[in-house]
């Protein structure tokens, strides 16, 4: 009996390359040939608004930009406490101060750390095992 294969088609070894117009975030443009079908790209953060390119750009400093308000999220739940730096305002000095003693009275405080907190728990938990018995022994010193 006779027997017809399919026919093999080799496919192209490179990907089918679009032309793509790019659109900076000044409205400037420009052409790229790539891979995505997407004929027209506006780019959010480019060379024209980031401060890695523009260091003098007085605009660009602003280093808290909170876009998808995550950053309001995280301060409305865990406070201020973790921000780097706390702009200076009139009459803040004498919390400063008042904030440096009480600094100064935690830092004299035995569980300052979480790992000094849990290993103090544990040297004076009553049920922990100090002797290196095993579950059976202990159980036959208990009874």
């Amino acid at each position: 009996s006779q027997v017809r294969h399919a026919t093999f088609v080799p496919r192209e070894r490179r990907p089918y390359q679009f032309t793509q117009l790019v659109q900076l975030s000044d409205g400037s443009t420009y052409t790229v040939r790539t891979t995505m079908p997407t004929a027209l790209w506006k780019s959010s953060k480019d060379s024209r608004n980031h401060i890695m390119w523009q260091p003098t750009e007085k605009s660009l400093r602003n280093v808290e930009l909170d876009e998808a308000g995550k950053l309001a999220a995280f301060r409305e739940r865990f406070g201020r406490g973790w921000d780097l730096e706390a702009k200076k305002v009139e009459g803040e000095e004498e919390v400063t101060a008042t904030a440096t003693v009480v600094e100064a009275e935690k830092s004299d405080d035995p569980f300052d750390s979480l790992v000094d907190l849990i290993s103090g728990f544990a040297a004076n938990d009553p049920n922990a095992k100090l002797s290196g018995l095993t579950a059976k022994e202990q159980e036959k010193k208990d009874k």
